[in-house]
């Protein structure tokens, strides 16, 4: 496979020696050229390089913007610098910015040649580590080709990545929380945690302690400091499920939060600074929520820069034989038995259901007919034993 190679030497005579040199050590290395930084940060922007050999000292842009400029437009770009006599510290002083190596000038051809695999090897590396964080793990997988979800995930690739607050809205089961899951795993969070906080399965007075932490003694049972769940997601992302049945009270500080990216536990009045992406779910309708007086307006549009409403499975009934099979396959990992087929007229039986329980309603359905169903799952199966 072809490496794309840019070297960036102001110096006619030594460019000609490098492009010369790596020519002929592979025929897989690509090897182009730029006469300044400027023209070479130019040519970064418009095509991929698997390797930037860069001088120092150039006009117009030296080597030392250069590579803070390709840290910033390709980081995983792996750069080399190139050195005059003069200029070591100089090239020391770049792998403290990022650079992979230095090589001195006149370059020694082991040294030059060594250098170029490492840093290609290297680059390989980097792709194939982001590749594989953004593969989702497959218990978070998201099954389906229907119009609902194929626009939920064409939001997510664009939405992941950035920084941006989702508010994800839809029934009970499902699936608000894989999404969820997908934005965090691909984004430049994914590194750190993602911690997932039921705001409806904790009462309103611990609420605010569970998200905030609290200091000894704020309390009759806080008997030494505890940190909470925004302190515990630094770095990363926190999931706000069910964030309609928070109290109002926890919503102000909750608004504070996304504000000034500062908490404060219970009893104290320490700021504490946190870097957190937040990311929330709810059932309810917070518009009305916002008329009743039980959800504040400016937290709403503070949380909902990015709306993902994801379809009831009624909504979505194409994607059922799909989801079956996905069932069907995981249930029998689980168990370590071999995945049961299901007869075209069951598919369709289910696909027929009132699925007021969604996806979760859907997976329990399968597991019991596998369970106590046939080798192959029947129509007759599914009358039996899929009945509510």
């Amino acid at each position: 496979m072809s490496k794309k190679i840019l070297v960036i030497e102001d110096e006619a005579a030594i460019r000609r020696v490098l492009v010369k040199i790596l020519s002929e050590e592979s025929e897989d290395y690509q090897v182009d050229e730029s006469e300044d930084g400027l023209a070479g940060t130019e040519k970064i922007k418009k095509e991929d390089f698997d390797l930037v050999l860069c001088d120092i000292k150039m006009p117009k842009m030296d080597g030392v913007e250069v590579l803070e400029a390709i840290k910033k437009i390709k980081p995983e770009i792996p750069v080399v610098m190139i050195s005059g006599h003069g200029d070591l510290d100089t090239a020391v002083n770049t792998m403290r910015l990022g650079a992979f190596d230095y090589i001195s000038k006149p370059p020694d051809l082991n040294r030059l040649l060594n250098t170029v695999r490492n840093a290609l090897d290297r680059k390989e590396l980097v792709v194939e580590n982001k590749i594989l964080k953004k593969k989702v793990s497959k218990k978070y997988e998201m099954v389906g080709e229907s119009e609902g979800i194929s626009q939920i995930k064409d939001i997510i690739e664009k939405v992941a990545p950035t920084d941006a607050r989702v508010l994800i809205t839809g029934p009970n089961g499902t699936g608000k929380e894989i999404v969820a899951h997908w934005l965090h795993e691909k984004s430049e969070r994914s590194k750190g945690n993602m911690i997932e906080v039921n705001c409806a399965a904790i009462p309103s007075e611990l609420i605010e302690s569970e998200l905030f932490g609290h200091v000894k003694g704020a309390f009759t049972s806080a008997n030494k400091d505890r940190a909470g769940k925004f302190e515990a997601a630094n770095g990363g992302t926190i999931f706000l499920d069910e964030i309609g049945d928070m109290s109002l009270s926890a919503q102000a500080k909750v608004l504070r939060a996304l504000q000034e990216n500062k908490i404060q536990r219970v009893g104290s009045d320490k700021d504490i600074k946190v870097n957190v992406r937040v990311i929330a779910a709810t059932n309810k309708d917070l518009k009305k929520e916002i008329a009743d007086g039980k959800f504040r307006e400016d937290l709403y549009h503070r949380l909902a820069v990015i709306l993902i409403k994801v379809p009831a499975l009624n909504d979505r009934r194409d994607d059922i034989p799909m989801l079956v099979n996905h069932f069907a396959a995981k249930i029998a990992g689980e168990q370590g038995t071999v995945a049961k087929s299901f007869s075209d007229k069951a598919i369709k039986l289910l696909q027929d259901y009132d699925w007021t329980g969604n996806i979760r309603e859907l997976r329990n359905v399968v597991e019991r007919l596998i369970i106590l169903g046939g080798n192959e799952v029947s129509e007759q199966d599914v009358n039996l034993f899929a009945a509510k």
